[in-house]
């Protein structure tokens, strides 16, 4: 799978609503400075992290957006499953039939087994880190392997 802007934007907006947007409400126009990211791609993903209340939005002249969970309880797989259309690493590990249909090798392919794992196991690795590990990371100076993410 290789991960689109989205995930990747999407987790920045989160950092910078986690930094920024404790204490008040954040404007996209200021978190598109912030991260060279158009509004407009900032609203789209806004949306989508609003459904799953992982952000939620204030109008009003003090208006913008802020976190709606405590960044220890957003993990990056969290976002990554908001965000993106499909979260298999390969076309023949979106169903969990045995059968796939989608290659020439369709219901005799030993392989599906490793791409369906290596989706797993990615997941399993990106809900173990939260944005408040990031953080702690960026506070800290530390690197993953100190804060026993590895």
């Amino acid at each position: 799978m290789r991960l689109t802007t989205k995930s990747r934007y999407g987790t920045r907006l989160i950092i910078d609503l986690a930094i920024y947007g404790r204490e008040k409400p954040i404007p996209l126009g200021e978190v598109a400075r912030r991260q060279n990211i158009s509004v407009k791609y900032l609203e789209q993903l806004v949306r989508k992290l609003k459904e799953e209340k992982m952000i939620t939005s204030h109008r009003g002249p003090f208006g913008g957006h802020m976190l709606a969970k405590d960044p220890k309880d957003i993990s990056v797989g969290d976002i990554v499953r908001t965000l993106e259309e499909s979260t298999a690493i390969t076309d023949c590990a979106e169903e969990d039939e045995k059968l796939c249909g989608i290659c020439n090798q369709a219901g005799d392919c030993l392989s599906r087994w490793v791409w369906v794992e290596a989706g797993k196991a990615m997941f399993k690795r990106l809900d173990k880190i939260s944005i408040a590990n990031l953080l702690q990371i960026r506070n800290d100076g530390q690197d993953d392997d100190d804060l026993g993410l590895l």
